[in-house]
């Protein structure tokens, strides 16, 4: 691989920030935003809505969400319905982004 640990880390983290807030802002019913509130569940199924290509849309990506949110999609782990500040759902993602991330470079070598 000839991308740097750091360099291939921070485009991980960059690519899923940006990937949760286009999902959010794209299938969420309070408008956009960076991480999905309350009536938003954080991971949306298929039949969640009425409109056809949210409710694909949805269903196609929810192996990835459900990847890329870890243990946050867990049905046993309240975090969210807590509200906590966003630093702290941010912060918990770049720690598990970078686990993540670390995991994939070295399965690439």
């Amino acid at each position: 691989m000839n991308i740097s640990k750091k360099k291939f880390v921070a485009f991980f983290i960059i690519s899923g920030f940006a990937f949760l807030f286009i999902t959010t802002s794209l299938l969420g019913t309070t408008g956009p935003r960076g991480f999905p509130q309350p009536p938003d569940p954080i991971l949306r199924t298929g039949g969640d809505s009425p409109i056809v290509w949210k409710s694909t849309l949805s269903t196609i990506i929810l192996p990835i969400k459900i990847v890329l949110i870890g243990p946050l999609a867990l049905p046993q782990i309240n975090f969210l319905k807590e509200d906590p500040p966003p630093p702290f759902i941010g912060i918990y993602l770049i720690f598990y982004w970078s686990i993540l991330a670390l995991i994939f470079y070295y399965l690439a070598e």
